[in-house]
């Protein structure tokens, strides 16, 4: 403590611009600051200061120690302020945005959890398959499927995203279980109408199998849920995140059509923008995230 006191009675003196400047901001003598700058110096071996009746001019060694001490006492404000911010309640409104499907399965339970335990904090859930521009958009939080390749965000990786081929059982009855990949294009598949990769699969199998399918259908749409609610009623064969169907294939609505294969795990990420101190809320949903959402330890 007596060494970072004396690094903030040498960053007063500097900034101030002599010691009795620097002994009235400090609320002490200029004896007790020139006794702090001279034990730094016989500490040191070094003199800090060249001083005259008039002025005071840093040395060499003076500047290097004045812009060390400047980041060491930041430091030391950050973990403090850091401490006290652990302390605090988790309060205010989080503004989130996730994918589609990611987020009304898989996230939106898992707030609302959340919102029972912390009564002070609002969330405002955003969906959207687009990837987030956080900072002009003004969320905090993003989930993006998919590298990451804005700049200046950390990203953190989550499990990768699972993709699962299943149909209805009045289809299967009707057009037969495809027994490899390369048969799909026997089949009418359902497809999402913005996705570029939506008439060729990369399905991924046992032993790092890889096949790339060509597959038509008559049906597409922008969303999801609407080529689900589609296989429900026979229309074919579906390729959609594993949230979406699990629940259909559980109960027997849909059935798993190759499933030993899947469309490549996409990487999935955690983003938010740098902050050294970030508020008791955004840390607590961070982690709440990693926890249930990160990569199996």
């Amino acid at each position: 403590m007596d060494k970072l006191a004396g690094m903030a009675m040498f960053v007063r003196v500097v900034e101030s611009g002599n010691f009795t400047a620097a002994a009235s901001v400090s609320g002490v003598s200029s004896a007790m600051v020139a006794k702090h700058v001279r034990t730094i110096e016989e500490r040191l071996g070094a003199r800090l200061l060249h001083r005259t009746t008039r002025r005071q001019q840093l040395t060499e060694v003076g500047r290097l120690y004045y812009e060390r001490c400047k980041k060491v006492l930041s430091e030391v404000e950050l973990a403090e302020a850091s401490a006290a911010e652990l302390q605090a309640s988790p309060r205010g409104l989080v503004r989130l945005v996730a994918p589609v499907s990611f987020g009304s399965h898989s996230l939106a339970p898992v707030l609302a959890d959340y919102l029972a335990r912390h009564p002070e904090v609002n969330v405002e859930l955003t969906l959207d398959n687009r990837a987030p521009d956080l900072i002009k958009e003004g969320y905090e939080l993003g989930i993006q499927i998919g590298e990451i390749e804005a700049t200046g965000l950390v990203a953190r990786p989550l499990r990768p995203y699972r993709r699962i081929l299943a149909a209805a059982p009045g289809y299967l009855a009707r057009h037969g279980q495809p027994e490899h990949p390369e048969l799909l294009n026997a089949h009418s598949c359902l497809g999402l109408s913005y996705w570029r990769h939506h008439d060729h699969w990369h399905l991924l199998g046992p032993n790092d199998e890889f096949c790339k399918v060509t597959v038509t259908g008559r049906f597409s749409s922008n969303q999801g849920s609407a080529l689900r609610n589609a296989a429900l009623h026979g229309a074919g064969i579906v390729l959609q995140p594993e949230v979406l169907l699990a629940d259909d294939v559980a109960a027997g609505r849909l059935v798993p059509v190759l499933p030993a294969w899947s469309y490549k795990p996409t990487p999935m990420y955690l983003i938010y923008a740098q902050d050294n101190r970030p508020t008791a809320k955004l840390r607590s949903v961070i982690d709440l995230l990693l926890k249930c959402f990160g990569p199996a330890t």
